[in-house]
Protein backbone atom coordinates (compact mmCIF):
# COMPACT_ATOMS: atom_id res chain seq x y z
CA UNK A 1 0.00 0.00 0.00
CA UNK A 2 1.55 3.26 -1.14
CA UNK A 3 1.19 6.64 0.46
CA UNK A 4 1.66 10.08 -1.02
CA UNK A 5 1.85 13.48 0.51
CA UNK A 6 -1.36 15.52 0.44
CA UNK A 7 -1.87 19.21 -0.32
CA UNK A 8 0.96 19.44 -2.80
CA UNK A 9 0.49 21.99 -5.56
CA UNK A 10 0.79 21.03 -9.17
CA UNK A 11 4.03 21.70 -10.96
CA UNK A 12 4.37 24.90 -12.95
CA UNK A 13 5.02 23.06 -16.19
CA UNK A 14 1.48 21.65 -16.26
CA UNK A 15 -0.10 25.04 -15.60
CA UNK A 16 1.82 26.84 -18.31
CA UNK A 17 0.73 24.62 -21.17
CA UNK A 18 -0.25 26.81 -24.11
CA UNK A 19 -3.91 26.93 -25.05
CA UNK A 20 -4.41 26.53 -28.80
CA UNK A 21 -5.76 29.68 -30.42
CA UNK A 22 -5.53 31.80 -27.25
CA UNK A 23 -2.80 34.07 -28.54
CA UNK A 24 -4.55 35.09 -31.76
CA UNK A 25 -7.87 36.92 -31.87
CA UNK A 26 -9.85 37.58 -35.02
CA UNK A 27 -10.10 41.22 -36.00
CA UNK A 28 -13.56 42.78 -35.62
CA UNK A 29 -15.58 43.03 -38.82
CA UNK A 30 -16.96 46.44 -39.76
CA UNK A 31 -20.72 46.69 -39.45
CA UNK A 32 -21.04 43.55 -37.29
CA UNK A 33 -21.56 43.37 -33.53
CA UNK A 34 -22.89 40.71 -31.11
CA UNK A 35 -26.53 40.64 -30.19
CA UNK A 36 -27.24 41.87 -26.63
CA UNK A 37 -29.69 38.95 -26.21
CA UNK A 38 -27.68 35.85 -27.10
CA UNK A 39 -24.39 37.08 -28.58
CA UNK A 40 -25.02 36.01 -32.19
CA UNK A 41 -23.45 38.34 -34.81
CA UNK A 42 -25.78 40.99 -36.18
CA UNK A 43 -25.57 43.69 -38.81
CA UNK A 44 -27.68 46.75 -39.50
CA UNK A 45 -30.47 47.03 -42.06
CA UNK A 46 -29.68 50.71 -42.54
CA UNK A 47 -32.90 51.63 -40.70
CA UNK A 48 -32.51 52.06 -36.95
CA UNK A 49 -36.17 51.49 -36.05
CA UNK A 50 -36.23 48.28 -38.10
CA UNK A 51 -33.13 47.07 -36.26
CA UNK A 52 -34.98 47.56 -32.96
CA UNK A 53 -38.05 45.81 -34.31
CA UNK A 54 -36.13 42.66 -35.25
CA UNK A 55 -35.39 41.99 -31.58
CA UNK A 56 -31.58 41.76 -31.57
CA UNK A 57 -30.78 45.47 -32.01
CA UNK A 58 -29.90 44.51 -35.56
CA UNK A 59 -30.42 41.94 -38.30
CA UNK A 60 -28.99 38.56 -37.22
CA UNK A 61 -26.60 37.06 -39.77
CA UNK A 62 -27.73 33.87 -41.45
CA UNK A 63 -31.36 35.03 -41.75
CA UNK A 64 -33.69 36.35 -44.44
CA UNK A 65 -36.40 39.00 -44.36
CA UNK A 66 -39.36 39.04 -46.77
CA UNK A 67 -41.07 42.44 -47.12
CA UNK A 68 -44.59 42.26 -48.52
CA UNK A 69 -46.09 45.47 -49.85
CA UNK A 70 -49.62 46.35 -50.86
CA UNK A 71 -50.30 48.70 -53.74
CA UNK A 72 -47.88 50.18 -56.24
CA UNK A 73 -45.74 52.25 -53.87
CA UNK A 74 -41.97 51.96 -53.43
CA UNK A 75 -41.65 51.91 -49.64
CA UNK A 76 -40.26 48.37 -49.72
CA UNK A 77 -37.70 49.41 -52.32
CA UNK A 78 -36.65 52.24 -49.99
CA UNK A 79 -35.85 49.72 -47.25
CA UNK A 80 -33.85 47.67 -49.75
CA UNK A 81 -31.84 50.73 -50.78
CA UNK A 82 -31.09 51.52 -47.14
CA UNK A 83 -29.98 47.90 -46.67
CA UNK A 84 -27.74 47.98 -49.74
CA UNK A 85 -26.30 51.43 -48.96
CA UNK A 86 -25.42 50.36 -45.42
CA UNK A 87 -23.59 47.36 -46.82
CA UNK A 88 -21.61 49.49 -49.26
CA UNK A 89 -20.61 51.98 -46.54
CA UNK A 90 -19.53 49.17 -44.20
CA UNK A 91 -17.46 47.50 -46.92
CA UNK A 92 -19.72 44.46 -47.33
CA UNK A 93 -20.30 42.59 -50.57
CA UNK A 94 -23.77 43.46 -51.92
CA UNK A 95 -25.44 41.21 -54.51
CA UNK A 96 -28.48 42.61 -56.33
CA UNK A 97 -30.70 40.26 -58.34
CA UNK A 98 -32.77 41.10 -61.41
CA UNK A 99 -32.06 44.82 -61.77
CA UNK A 100 -29.23 46.65 -63.47
CA UNK A 101 -26.73 49.32 -62.52
CA UNK A 102 -29.30 52.19 -62.63
CA UNK A 103 -30.85 50.72 -59.48
CA UNK A 104 -27.47 50.82 -57.74
CA UNK A 105 -26.88 54.44 -58.75
CA UNK A 106 -30.01 55.43 -56.81
CA UNK A 107 -28.64 54.41 -53.41
CA UNK A 108 -28.97 57.22 -50.83
CA UNK A 109 -25.90 59.06 -49.60
CA UNK A 110 -24.67 59.21 -46.02
CA UNK A 111 -25.65 62.36 -44.15
CA UNK A 112 -22.62 64.50 -43.34
CA UNK A 113 -22.22 66.65 -40.26
CA UNK A 114 -21.36 70.34 -40.30
CA UNK A 115 -17.66 69.47 -40.09
CA UNK A 116 -17.93 67.22 -43.12
CA UNK A 117 -17.79 63.87 -41.32
CA UNK A 118 -20.40 61.21 -40.87
CA UNK A 119 -22.96 61.60 -38.12
CA UNK A 120 -22.08 59.13 -35.35
CA UNK A 121 -23.13 58.58 -31.77
CA UNK A 122 -20.90 61.10 -29.90
CA UNK A 123 -22.71 64.01 -31.59
CA UNK A 124 -25.99 62.99 -29.95
CA UNK A 125 -24.55 61.46 -26.80
CA UNK A 126 -25.85 64.15 -24.43
CA UNK A 127 -29.52 63.50 -25.20
CA UNK A 128 -29.03 59.75 -24.91
CA UNK A 129 -27.35 60.12 -21.51
CA UNK A 130 -30.27 62.13 -20.14
CA UNK A 131 -32.83 59.57 -21.31
CA UNK A 132 -30.90 56.49 -20.17
CA UNK A 133 -32.78 53.66 -18.46
CA UNK A 134 -32.04 53.27 -14.77
CA UNK A 135 -33.73 49.88 -14.10
CA UNK A 136 -30.62 47.74 -14.52
CA UNK A 137 -27.27 48.29 -16.18
CA UNK A 138 -27.67 45.34 -18.55
CA UNK A 139 -30.79 46.84 -20.17
CA UNK A 140 -28.77 49.76 -21.47
CA UNK A 141 -27.28 47.50 -24.14
CA UNK A 142 -30.70 46.71 -25.60
CA UNK A 143 -31.43 50.26 -26.76
CA UNK A 144 -34.91 51.75 -26.88
CA UNK A 145 -37.53 51.14 -29.54
CA UNK A 146 -38.00 53.98 -31.98
CA UNK A 147 -34.60 55.63 -31.48
CA UNK A 148 -33.25 57.48 -34.48
CA UNK A 149 -30.32 56.24 -36.55
CA UNK A 150 -28.01 58.72 -34.82
CA UNK A 151 -29.24 57.71 -31.39
CA UNK A 152 -28.44 54.55 -29.46
CA UNK A 153 -27.77 52.44 -32.54
CA UNK A 154 -24.18 53.44 -33.19
CA UNK A 155 -22.71 51.41 -30.32
CA UNK A 156 -24.10 48.53 -28.26
CA UNK A 157 -23.18 50.09 -24.91
CA UNK A 158 -23.75 53.51 -23.41
CA UNK A 159 -20.61 55.60 -23.33
CA UNK A 160 -20.02 57.32 -19.99
CA UNK A 161 -16.98 59.29 -21.14
CA UNK A 162 -17.24 63.03 -20.36
CA UNK A 163 -18.20 65.30 -23.21
CA UNK A 164 -14.85 67.10 -23.16
CA UNK A 165 -12.97 63.84 -23.66
CA UNK A 166 -15.37 62.76 -26.42
CA UNK A 167 -14.94 65.98 -28.38
CA UNK A 168 -11.15 65.71 -28.30
CA UNK A 169 -11.07 62.01 -29.14
CA UNK A 170 -13.61 62.20 -31.96
CA UNK A 171 -11.35 64.25 -34.19
CA UNK A 172 -8.50 61.74 -33.94
CA UNK A 173 -10.16 58.32 -33.77
CA UNK A 174 -13.83 58.45 -34.74
CA UNK A 175 -15.56 55.08 -34.32
CA UNK A 176 -17.44 53.59 -37.22
CA UNK A 177 -21.19 53.78 -36.70
CA UNK A 178 -23.21 50.57 -36.68
CA UNK A 179 -26.18 52.23 -38.44
CA UNK A 180 -25.73 55.32 -40.60
CA UNK A 181 -28.14 58.10 -41.49
CA UNK A 182 -28.94 58.41 -45.20
CA UNK A 183 -30.36 61.21 -47.31
CA UNK A 184 -32.80 60.06 -49.98
CA UNK A 185 -32.34 63.27 -51.99
CA UNK A 186 -28.62 62.65 -52.52
CA UNK A 187 -26.84 59.79 -54.23
CA UNK A 188 -24.14 57.60 -52.74
CA UNK A 189 -20.74 57.83 -54.40
CA UNK A 190 -19.69 54.22 -54.87
CA UNK A 191 -16.12 53.57 -53.67
CA UNK A 192 -13.47 51.90 -55.75
CA UNK A 193 -13.74 48.15 -55.83
CA UNK A 194 -16.35 45.62 -56.78
CA UNK A 195 -18.67 45.93 -53.78
CA UNK A 196 -21.87 45.87 -55.87
CA UNK A 197 -22.48 42.67 -57.79
CA UNK A 198 -25.45 42.80 -60.17
CA UNK A 199 -26.80 39.34 -60.97
CA UNK A 200 -28.93 39.46 -64.14
CA UNK A 201 -31.79 37.11 -64.93
CA UNK A 202 -30.63 35.21 -67.99
CA UNK A 203 -33.15 33.85 -70.49
CA UNK A 204 -33.68 30.12 -70.01
CA UNK A 205 -35.98 27.56 -71.60
CA UNK A 206 -39.52 27.15 -70.34
CA UNK A 207 -38.75 23.94 -68.47
CA UNK A 208 -35.59 25.31 -66.79
CA UNK A 209 -35.47 27.36 -63.61
CA UNK A 210 -34.58 31.06 -64.07
CA UNK A 211 -33.13 31.07 -60.53
CA UNK A 212 -30.46 28.43 -61.13
CA UNK A 213 -27.88 30.87 -62.64
CA UNK A 214 -28.47 33.20 -59.70
CA UNK A 215 -27.74 30.44 -57.20
CA UNK A 216 -24.63 29.36 -59.09
CA UNK A 217 -23.14 32.86 -59.13
CA UNK A 218 -23.97 33.36 -55.46
CA UNK A 219 -22.29 30.08 -54.46
CA UNK A 220 -19.17 31.05 -56.41
CA UNK A 221 -18.99 34.43 -54.67
CA UNK A 222 -19.42 32.91 -51.22
CA UNK A 223 -16.81 30.22 -51.84
CA UNK A 224 -14.21 32.59 -53.32
CA UNK A 225 -14.17 35.15 -50.49
CA UNK A 226 -12.73 34.92 -46.98
CA UNK A 227 -14.80 34.06 -43.92
CA UNK A 228 -14.58 37.64 -42.67
CA UNK A 229 -16.42 39.00 -45.73
CA UNK A 230 -20.08 39.84 -45.13
CA UNK A 231 -22.47 39.28 -48.04
CA UNK A 232 -25.86 40.94 -48.50
CA UNK A 233 -28.30 39.59 -51.06
CA UNK A 234 -30.96 42.04 -52.27
CA UNK A 235 -33.93 40.72 -54.31
CA UNK A 236 -36.24 43.59 -55.38
CA UNK A 237 -39.78 42.85 -56.63
CA UNK A 238 -39.62 39.09 -56.53
CA UNK A 239 -41.83 37.49 -59.23
CA UNK A 240 -42.68 40.88 -60.73
CA UNK A 241 -43.79 40.46 -64.39
CA UNK A 242 -41.56 43.38 -65.34
CA UNK A 243 -38.43 41.47 -64.26
CA UNK A 244 -39.20 37.74 -64.16
CA UNK A 245 -40.56 35.39 -66.84
CA UNK A 246 -44.00 33.89 -66.42
CA UNK A 247 -42.75 30.43 -65.47
CA UNK A 248 -40.74 31.88 -62.56
CA UNK A 249 -43.82 31.60 -60.34
CA UNK A 250 -43.94 27.84 -60.94
CA UNK A 251 -43.75 26.28 -57.44
CA UNK A 252 -41.13 23.73 -58.49
CA UNK A 253 -38.81 26.60 -59.50
CA UNK A 254 -39.62 29.19 -56.85
CA UNK A 255 -39.75 26.91 -53.81
CA UNK A 256 -36.55 25.18 -54.84
CA UNK A 257 -34.90 28.60 -55.07
CA UNK A 258 -36.06 29.56 -51.57
CA UNK A 259 -34.98 26.19 -50.18
CA UNK A 260 -31.52 26.70 -51.71
CA UNK A 261 -31.25 30.19 -50.24
CA UNK A 262 -32.21 28.82 -46.83
CA UNK A 263 -29.49 26.17 -47.14
CA UNK A 264 -26.90 28.84 -48.02
CA UNK A 265 -27.99 30.90 -45.00
CA UNK A 266 -27.45 27.94 -42.69
CA UNK A 267 -24.13 27.05 -44.32
CA UNK A 268 -22.80 30.64 -44.17
CA UNK A 269 -24.55 31.60 -40.96
CA UNK A 270 -21.98 34.29 -40.07
CA UNK A 271 -21.55 35.80 -43.54
CA UNK A 272 -24.84 36.04 -45.43
CA UNK A 273 -28.09 37.98 -45.00
CA UNK A 274 -30.98 38.26 -47.47
CA UNK A 275 -33.70 40.85 -47.90
CA UNK A 276 -36.50 40.49 -50.50
CA UNK A 277 -39.65 42.36 -51.47
CA UNK A 278 -42.84 40.79 -52.83
CA UNK A 279 -45.82 42.60 -54.42
CA UNK A 280 -48.73 40.91 -52.62
CA UNK A 281 -51.14 42.80 -54.85
CA UNK A 282 -50.21 40.17 -57.46
CA UNK A 283 -49.57 37.33 -55.01
CA UNK A 284 -51.93 37.81 -52.02
CA UNK A 285 -51.31 36.18 -48.67
CA UNK A 286 -54.35 33.96 -49.14
CA UNK A 287 -52.59 32.12 -51.99
CA UNK A 288 -50.81 28.89 -51.13
CA UNK A 289 -47.62 29.92 -52.95
CA UNK A 290 -47.28 33.07 -50.85
CA UNK A 291 -47.82 31.12 -47.64
CA UNK A 292 -45.03 28.74 -48.59
CA UNK A 293 -42.75 31.71 -49.31
CA UNK A 294 -43.46 33.03 -45.83
CA UNK A 295 -42.70 29.67 -44.24
CA UNK A 296 -39.35 29.51 -46.05
CA UNK A 297 -38.39 33.01 -44.88
CA UNK A 298 -37.01 33.72 -41.41
CA UNK A 299 -38.77 37.08 -41.09
CA UNK A 300 -41.92 38.39 -42.79
CA UNK A 301 -43.02 42.02 -42.67
CA UNK A 302 -46.03 43.56 -44.41
CA UNK A 303 -46.31 47.23 -45.45
CA UNK A 304 -49.82 48.57 -46.02
CA UNK A 305 -49.67 52.19 -47.24
CA UNK A 306 -52.61 54.45 -46.46
CA UNK A 307 -54.81 55.50 -49.40
CA UNK A 308 -54.40 59.05 -50.64
CA UNK A 309 -57.82 59.99 -49.34
CA UNK A 310 -56.83 58.91 -45.83
CA UNK A 311 -53.49 60.70 -45.99
CA UNK A 312 -55.27 64.00 -46.43
CA UNK A 313 -57.46 63.52 -43.36
CA UNK A 314 -55.58 64.62 -40.22
CA UNK A 315 -58.14 63.14 -37.82
CA UNK A 316 -57.61 59.64 -39.20
CA UNK A 317 -53.86 59.40 -39.64
CA UNK A 318 -52.62 61.45 -36.74
CA UNK A 319 -51.18 59.37 -33.91
CA UNK A 320 -52.50 60.01 -30.44
CA UNK A 321 -49.03 60.93 -29.20
CA UNK A 322 -48.08 62.96 -32.26
CA UNK A 323 -47.23 66.60 -32.08
CA UNK A 324 -47.22 69.39 -34.60
CA UNK A 325 -43.53 68.77 -35.38
CA UNK A 326 -44.00 65.06 -36.10
CA UNK A 327 -44.73 63.83 -39.59
CA UNK A 328 -47.91 62.04 -40.54
CA UNK A 329 -47.73 58.21 -40.76
CA UNK A 330 -47.87 56.86 -44.29
CA UNK A 331 -48.93 53.27 -43.69
CA UNK A 332 -49.28 50.34 -41.32
CA UNK A 333 -46.61 47.75 -40.50
CA UNK A 334 -47.37 44.14 -39.56
CA UNK A 335 -44.71 41.70 -38.41
CA UNK A 336 -45.90 38.19 -39.24
CA UNK A 337 -42.61 36.46 -38.41
CA UNK A 338 -39.47 37.51 -36.58
CA UNK A 339 -36.03 36.08 -37.39
CA UNK A 340 -34.74 33.60 -34.78
CA UNK A 341 -37.68 34.31 -32.45
CA UNK A 342 -40.36 32.67 -34.62
CA UNK A 343 -38.11 29.75 -35.49
CA UNK A 344 -37.73 28.94 -31.79
CA UNK A 345 -41.50 28.81 -31.29
CA UNK A 346 -42.25 32.42 -30.36
CA UNK A 347 -45.31 34.27 -31.57
CA UNK A 348 -45.05 35.82 -34.98
CA UNK A 349 -47.03 39.06 -34.69
CA UNK A 350 -46.36 41.92 -32.30
CA UNK A 351 -49.08 43.22 -30.04
CA UNK A 352 -48.81 46.95 -30.81
CA UNK A 353 -50.13 48.59 -33.96
CA UNK A 354 -47.17 49.95 -35.90
CA UNK A 355 -46.94 52.64 -38.57
CA UNK A 356 -44.09 53.85 -40.76
CA UNK A 357 -43.08 57.33 -41.80
CA UNK A 358 -40.71 58.12 -44.66
CA UNK A 359 -38.99 61.47 -44.82
CA UNK A 360 -35.89 62.85 -46.41
CA UNK A 361 -33.45 61.39 -43.89
CA UNK A 362 -35.22 58.56 -42.14
CA UNK A 363 -37.58 55.62 -42.37
CA UNK A 364 -39.19 55.38 -38.93
CA UNK A 365 -41.37 52.57 -37.59
CA UNK A 366 -43.23 53.49 -34.40
CA UNK A 367 -46.32 52.63 -32.38
CA UNK A 368 -49.69 53.96 -33.51
CA UNK A 369 -52.50 55.19 -31.27
CA UNK A 370 -55.87 56.39 -32.48
CA UNK A 371 -56.65 60.04 -31.69
CA UNK A 372 -59.57 60.97 -29.42
CA UNK A 373 -63.09 60.95 -30.86
CA UNK A 374 -64.01 64.22 -32.50
CA UNK A 375 -66.87 64.96 -30.07
CA UNK A 376 -64.90 63.97 -26.95
CA UNK A 377 -63.63 67.42 -25.99
CA UNK A 378 -62.54 66.35 -22.52
CA UNK A 379 -60.20 63.68 -23.89
CA UNK A 380 -58.81 66.11 -26.46
CA UNK A 381 -58.01 68.74 -23.81
CA UNK A 382 -56.74 66.11 -21.38
CA UNK A 383 -58.71 67.67 -18.53
CA UNK A 384 -60.00 65.75 -15.54
CA UNK A 385 -63.58 67.06 -15.60
CA UNK A 386 -64.98 63.61 -16.23
CA UNK A 387 -63.46 62.00 -13.14
CA UNK A 388 -66.03 60.36 -10.82
CA UNK A 389 -66.72 62.10 -7.54
CA UNK A 390 -67.90 60.75 -4.22
CA UNK A 391 -71.49 61.58 -5.14
CA UNK A 392 -71.25 59.60 -8.39
CA UNK A 393 -70.04 56.41 -6.75
CA UNK A 394 -72.33 56.58 -3.73
CA UNK A 395 -74.78 53.67 -3.61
Amino acid sequence: MSFRKRNVGLSGSSLQSPVPGSGTQSAPVLGVRPSPLDGRPTTSTGTSSLDDLLGHSGFALGNSLLIEENGTTEFGATLLRYFAAEGVVQGHKVHIVGVGEPWGRELPAVVKSAAGGEITKPAAQTAAEKDRMKIAWRYERLGDFGAGPSGARASPAVNRTPASVISSATSSTAPTAFCHTFDLTKRLVLPDGNRLNFIPLRPVPQHASPFQPVLQLLREQLASTSKSTIHRLVVPNLLSPALYPTHASNPQHLLQFLHSLRALLRCYSTQLTIMMTLPIMLYPRSAGLTRWMELLSDGVMELSPFPHSIDTGPTTTTSGSATAQEEQPQGMVKMHRLPVFSEKGGGGALGDDLVFTVSRRKFVIKSFNLPPVEGDTEAQRGEGEGKPTAVDIEF
